[in-house]
């Protein structure tokens, strides 16, 4: 081996990767069902060792199929091993596949472990002068660490060389030495009863090895040590035969096999978009990027004639925009992209500002010029992610009309299982289109540069393929959200709502500042008290905000039962604090200080920064294609976990207030799942109570305990709320008994007599289940399809989670339709009427306007009769409201 030649080895356990990777990430699967989380994180974690220590050389290691020769040294040699998880196993194959994808060698040898043939490589290279990095995370390899090699643990950053094995074991001589008295429960190595591994570093410290141990027992302390010392002196021998290592197997590989190269990009590309790993797949496709040829930018009036042109005789055009800002409210106009078939599209720009810039148009001028296009509702576009595109022109002064498809919305109706509705995304999986990324044009991390300081040349092909790609997504999307039997859903509800959420962004809602000002110095002044509490319950002083600082205090200083270790020291999340809560006081005075510093934070210090500059008001961002059912959720803020029945969440909703002068008006469906839950399971006794607008927990109260309609305690109702909505979620006997506070026996009795009171429901959960496990998926009222990929997963935890999600999701997804429809119908009365009265906030299943006091009566009715009105079921939908200067107020 000459000087030229590389002389850094990395050798991977992939054996112990593959574990960690699979615990480190869970419940993910493609749109089959097939399990990936092991995959996936392994992939991730090889390519972070890649790409943060760059190594010349690399190969993974993993153990082969098959017993090893220490099973025939000792038969229970990793007996107590639990199972491989079942879910775990078919991954393990395309592990490989990954890893030699890479063009990096996959090695194992029947007979042998990962860490014999790394023991192996390792001494090998580093007698011919290389460093050799071992990634693991075992502390067996710790026995073949010296000054040319070291190990190295990724999950911890934890580098690990001569003088680390030193102070843990004695030396990396002694590592076989102390582990063959002290064993390894996790591979069933016996090592000799009452040593642990303290005491056997101890012993090895003063006699050097186990032989001259057993030699001299009699000059070791202690009587009994001494008996069991004699006694397991074979049993010692043996065990420190399993730990050794071997390293002289007769391994034909040569260095040069190792040198890291050029990935297979088509292999990976197979694997990856059988996997859908869309990021993955993006950035190692083989697919080409077709010729920019028919990509033209547009920088004079001839050819802005000439576009116009083009995009009036179009049957429809895709567009996009360029901007300053992800955020839409604040985002300056920089250019934008069209296309009206595959291959041909054109970039105007209209605000590239850098030294050299050409000329560009007059963005007021460009704008006036395309608004009778963008503005015309009988001309057919197409956008990706259109929310945003709608907003960032309608703050440049377009309102755009006739929006035929958003290929985002398209997406996630057509494939609810897919893990990304991006372009990017979206390209490579379905066009086999490897798109130029954001980062490869503006730069990344703190080298990024707004997009205005990006060369026209280079704009000129990332935008301009965006509105291609874009319209060639249609092509393909549109065909299938009509085979799934979806279009009515996609062009009566979810296209006219990308308007409705448009507007209700754009408007915002109004924040009292002051007020969330005076509630945070409050919280503050609690906290300080709790922390005080805390302190005295403790017995000393610590970070009340240390997760672990407070796991000491807990299960070190006051000895706590429940304790659970983690990677990084003590649990003390809220199921642990919940179970201490029955044993010290302590533990519920946490909780209450968490609950009050995650408010004050969240919301309380928050807000005030996300206020608009420009119009004084917040404005959300609600998400139309995330969630599983169908429902929105929000962001910058997260406006849907303001909790109500809190007295601290309750004030935080009082600072949410109307324009000055104006009333908020609050529209909550009442019991809207349990309604559609009757309505689906066409369960009688559930429909006659509605029918007759009984309360409900008190009727299921009254059929479950056997006590008269009229003279429920409120006690039973509260226990019937929880059993009706533990049944809906699925919630098993235990969950049930832990809700209730009482026995699992108790709890199953209480679900056992719901089911006979009610058998409609549970014929509809199993029709569900069913259901689901026959084709993936379960439908909503209006035929929207929730994928439930993992129904039959080996893993039994998995599959129970989505046959409690077959379930739900109708019924939550039926909600989400239901909420929608309401929206997108009063969005049209409020146009067709001319009202001033805006939907300003959708949080679960209520609707908030900001009303002049004189709309407020036809607000009032109008509001009712659409979200009562939205879908007719065989229970009537009731519609709470209220009216106030403030959201608390409104309830």
């Amino acid at each position: 081996m000459n000087d030229a030649q590389p002389q850094r080895l990395f050798l991977i356990d992939g054996s112990s990767y593959i574990y960690r990777a699979y615990y480190a990430i869970r419940h993910l699967s493609n749109s089959r069902g097939e399990a990936t989380n092991a995959v996936y994180g392994f992939t991730n974690m090889l390519l972070k060792v890649m790409r943060d220590y760059q190594p010349d050389h690399l190969a993974v290691v993993f153990d082969a199929p098959g017993p090893s020769f220490r099973k025939e040294l000792y038969p229970e040699y990793k007996a107590n091993r639990a199972a491989m998880p079942e879910d775990l196993r078919p991954q393990i194959p395309i592990i490989k596949e990954v890893v030699r994808a890479f063009n990096l060698p996959a090695l194992e040898l029947a007979g042998y472990e990962a860490d014999d043939i790394i023991a192996t490589l390792a001494r090998r290279f580093a007698e011919r002068g290389l460093a050799i990095t071992v990634v693991t995370g075992d502390k067996d390899l710790m026995q073949i660490v010296d000054e040319r090699i070291g190990l190295l643990d990724t999950m911890k950053e934890l580098h690990i060389g001569p003088a680390e094995v030193a102070e843990r074991f004695g030396s990396p001589q002694q590592v076989v030495e102390v582990q063959a008295l002290a064993g390894d429960s996790s591979d069933n190595v016996p090592g000799v009863p009452g040593i642990g591994e303290k005491t056997a570093r101890e012993l090895i410290r003063e006699f050097g090895t186990v032989d001259n141990l057993l030699a001299h027992i009699d000059r070791v302390s202690g009587k009994k040590r001494q008996e069991n010392l004699r006694a397991y002196a074979e049993q010692a021998r043996l065990s420190r035969e399993l730990v050794r290592l071997r390293d002289d197997l007769a391994l034909e590989v040569d260095y040069g096999q190792f040198a890291l190269g050029e990935p297979d990009r088509e292999a990976l590309t197979t694997l990856f978009k059988s996997l859908e790993f869309h990021k993955l797949l993006q950035e190692f496709s083989s697919d080409e990027r077709t010729s920019d040829a028919g990509y033209l930018a547009v920088l004079n009036q001839n050819q802005l004639d000439e576009l116009l042109a083009e995009l009036g005789r179009a049957p429809r055009f895709a567009f996009d925009t360029e901007t300053t800002s992800l955020d839409a409210t604040r985002a300056d106009l920089v250019g934008l992209s069209f296309a009206v078939q595959a291959g041909r599209a054109w970039y105007l720009p209209v605000g590239h500002r850098y030294l050299g810039a050409p000329e560009q148009l007059d963005r007021a001028l460009v704008l006036e010029q395309l608004r009778p296009l963008l503005a015309d509702a009988a001309r057919p576009k197409i956008a990706q992610n259109a929310k945003y595109d709608v907003l960032v022109l309608r703050r440049a002064g377009i309102d755009v009309a006739g929006l035929e498809c958003d290929t985002m919305i398209a997406s996630y109706l057509a494939n609810p299982a897919g893990k990304s509705h991006g372009l990017d995304s979206l390209a490579a999986e379905l066009l086999g289109y490897r798109t130029i990324s954001y980062g490869e044009v503006a730069g990344q991390g703190k080298n990024q540069v707004c997009f205005s300081a990006v060369a026209v040349e280079t704009a000129t092909r990332y935008a301009a393929e965006d509105a291609d790609i874009t319209l060639r997504l249609a092509d393909k999307l549109l065909p299938q959200v009509i085979a799934t039997g979806q279009e009515r859903l996609f062009r009566e509800v979810e296209l006219p709502l990308v308007t409705v959420l448009a507007d209700m962004e754009w408007h915002g809602v109004g924040i009292d500042r002051e007020l969330l000002g005076e509630i945070s110095a409050e919280m503050a002044g609690r906290l300080r008290v709790l922390e005080e509490e805390i302190y005295q319950l403790a017995g000393c002083q610590f970070n009340v905000g240390s997760p672990k600082q407070l796991g000491e205090v807990l299960f070190e200083h006051l000895k706590l039962p429940r304790g659970k270790k983690t990677k990084t020291g003590w649990s003390t999340d809220v199921e642990v604090l919940n179970a201490l809560a029955e044993e010290h006081p302590i533990a519920e005075r946490i909780l209450d200080y968490r609950t009050l510093a995650k408010l004050k934070s969240t919301y309380c210090d928050a807000l005030p920064k996300l206020v608009h500059p420009e119009t004084g008001r917040i404005h959300t961002s609600f998400n139309q294609a995330v969630t599983a059912t169908g429902r929105l959720s929000s962001s910058d803020p997260n406006l849907q976990n303001i909790p109500i029945r809190t007295e601290e969440g309750r004030r935080i909703r009082a600072a949410f207030v109307p324009a000055p002068g104006n009333i908020l008006l609050a529209a909550d469906y009442s019991q809207v799942e349990l309604r559609i839950l009757a309505h689906l399971a066409d369960e009688p006794a559930l429909k006659d109570s509605f029918a007759r607008r009984e309360d409900i927990h008190a009727r299921t109260a009254s059929e479950i305990f056997n006590v008269p309609l009229g003279m429920v305690p409120p006690e039973l109702r509260r226990q019937a709320k929880t059993i009706n909505f533990g049944v809906l979620y699925g919630m098993s006997a235990f969950g049930l008994a832990k809700s209730l506070g009482i026995g699992r026996a108790e709890a199953q009795e209480y679900i056992d007599h719901y089911f006979a009171r009610y058998p409609q429901v549970r014929e509809f959960m199993a029709a569900k289940v069913e259901e689901a496990r026959r084709q993936r998926y379960v439908t909503t009222l209006l035929g929207r399809r929730c994928a439930v990929p993992e129904i039959d997963s080996r893993n039994a935890a998995v599959r129970g989670f989505a046959e409690r999600n077959a379930i739900n999701y109708p019924i939550q997804g039926s909600a989400a339709d239901i909420i929608k429809v309401a929206m997108v119908n009063i969005h049209r009365r409020l146009q067709e009427k001319s009202f001033q009265s805006r939907m300003v906030l959708q949080v679960h299943d209520e609707l908030v306007f900001d009303v002049p006091p004189a709309e407020l009566p036809a607000m009032t009715e109008l509001v009712r009769r659409e979200m009562e009105g939205a879908v007719t079921l065989d229970v009537p939908l009731l519609v709470e409201m209220g009216s106030g200067a403030n959201w608390r107020d409104a309830h």
